[in-house]
């Protein structure tokens, strides 16, 4: 099995166990609207902070790791990560899960401007838009897999 969903097999697992439509993104996508809100909370908080201590201690995953650094998180200045560090904390104390984007589609100018913009949002359109990232980054990890 391969770790499309961090730190969550049960959506490929339960994807697996479904008889399959022939298109993988969709069948994995079933399962994740299918899951209960709680389910939904649990894998958007199963994702790490962007440039947060996960990347600092390096305990990201080995695919979050090269998706964080191909936004140049691993290559930030002091300036750019107290920034980082304060739109992280004011995201999670807003809604209580970390800001999740498809990092692989912006640079860390966008990631910031989206960080900002976002924070605006009320909670339920924050948890559908996290889906919805999650969506992005596991349809660009099914193509590296091909």
């Amino acid at each position: 099995m391969t770790a499309l969903f961090e730190h969550s097999p049960w959506v490929e697992e339960r994807a697996d166990a479904r008889p399959s439509t022939g298109d993988r993104h969709a069948d994995l996508m079933a399962v994740m609207y299918d899951a209960t809100p709680e389910e939904q909370l649990a894998l958007i908080r199963a994702h790490p902070e962007l440039a947060g201590k996960a990347a600092i201690d390096r305990t990201l995953t080995e695919a979050s790791t090269a998706e964080q650094a191909s936004a140049g998180l691993d290559r930030l200045t002091p300036d750019e990560y107290a920034e980082f560090h304060r739109l992280n904390a004011a995201y999670r104390d807003r809604f209580d899960f970390p800001f999740i984007i498809c990092v692989r589609l912006t640079d860390k100018a966008g990631i910031l401007a989206a960080m900002e913009r976002r924070l605006a949002n009320d909670r339920e359109t924050e948890v559908a838009t996290a889906l919805e990232q999650i969506g992005e980054i596991v349809r660009l990890r099914l193509e590296d897999m091909k």
